[in-house]
């Protein structure tokens, strides 16, 4: 017997029981009217939870604000069909690569019915295809080259700048011993501003160098450096340290969201989380500071913008979201997939 020729009932219950393929209808509007267990198992809610909520809460909010999923259902009744891979959004903020297939449900007369609905998550075998491509590949002689001259330029400060201005604090100290009462004040400014100097090319070294062996012991190193002042959490669950490449990106965005909460943010507390997720990491750094208003212009930030042009720029894809006042959070998601650079 052919698919076709299967009763309504039991062509339902083959479609709520695919768990690989997130299958469901929309309404004519683009509301939820269906929802099966593939659905559930990949975009995380419930069918009690969804239905009858409009699709675009599937989209990223660019995606949304570009006015993408009405576009997308334009186009299907259109032509009949609209298909495309992309970023989606799940429950819990994630996001995911999926392969998107929408089709205009008409009845006998042309009117249009509804949409059906088709994604799969494509994210791990993407993060494969890109761990061998060659943008991938220079992606990872790019890591490793900029590593390389950071840890240089690290030991040159250290090795050379630090230990001359050290010899010349030594030197001022000598001479301040033997120099009549008038000179002494002049001389140990100079002194102090020597330390100064020195304290500061130290914390340079310090940024430039990931701290101790591996991810997490890197950023727990410099949490504890860094974030005085401010209660910290790391939540490790990772399955593995993920390779060099995945987990410098992940350091260096962490680093510098985490010094985004140190300046702007006044937080009191900030959580860092690493988890394993669709072959990659992915990190939400939570703060409980000011969040983003309009006034600090933190969204045109350097800061942020180079967080999410290392993590697009690795395949995955980085995030921001916070209300004046209610904290902000950081969210990204790096593949972690082992390239082969010899």
């Amino acid at each position: 017997m052919a698919v076709d020729d299967l009763p309504q009932a039991d062509m339902e219950l083959l479609v709520q029981s695919i768990r690989d393929y997130a299958i469901f209808m929309l309404d004519p509007r683009g509301r939820i009217a269906s929802w099966n267990a593939g659905a559930q198992r990949i975009k995380g809610y419930t069918a009690d939870e969804i239905t009858g909520t409009h699709f675009s809460v599937f989209y990223p909010p660019e995606a949304v604000a570009a006015g993408k999923p009405a576009m997308e259902l334009e186009a299907a009744a259109a032509d009949g069909r609209w298909e495309e891979e992309g970023w989606r959004v799940r429950k819990d903020g994630t996001r995911f690569w999926a392969s998107v297939v929408i089709t205009a449900l008409r009845g006998e007369s042309g009117e249009l019915r509804g949409f059906g609905k088709v994604t799969r998550d494509l994210t791990e075998r993407r993060s494969m295809a890109r761990a061998l491509d060659e943008r991938g590949l220079l992606l990872a002689h790019l890591v490793q080259a900029q590593e390389r001259e950071r840890r240089r330029i690290a030991s040159d400060v250290h090795d050379d700048t630090i230990q001359s201005m050290i010899a010349v604090g030594m030197r001022l100290r000598a001479l301040g011993e033997g120099l009549p009462e008038e000179h002494v004040t002049g001389v140990g400014a100079l002194g102090e501003a020597v330390e100064a100097a020195v304290g500061r090319l130290r914390d340079l070294t310090f940024r430039l160098r990931p701290p101790g062996d591996g991810l997490v012991e890197g950023l727990t190193a410099y949490l504890e450096r860094e974030m005085a002042g401010v209660a910290y959490e790391l939540v490790n669950h990772l399955d593995g340290e993920p390779p060099h490449e995945s987990a410098i990106t992940v350091y260096r965005i962490c680093q510098e969201a985490l010094t985004n909460v140190r300046k702007h943010a006044g937080a009191v507390a900030v959580a860092v989380e690493l988890a394993s997720l669709d072959g990659g990491v992915h990190v939400r750094v939570r703060d409980d500071g000011v969040g983003i208003t309009r006034e600090d212009g933190r969204h045109g930030h350097f800061g942020l913008i180079e967080m999410r042009e290392r993590a697009e720029t690795a395949g995955g894809w980085w995030s921001i979201r916070g209300a004046p006042g209610m904290g902000t959070t950081v969210d990204f998601w790096v593949p972690a997939v082992p390239r082969h650079t010899s």
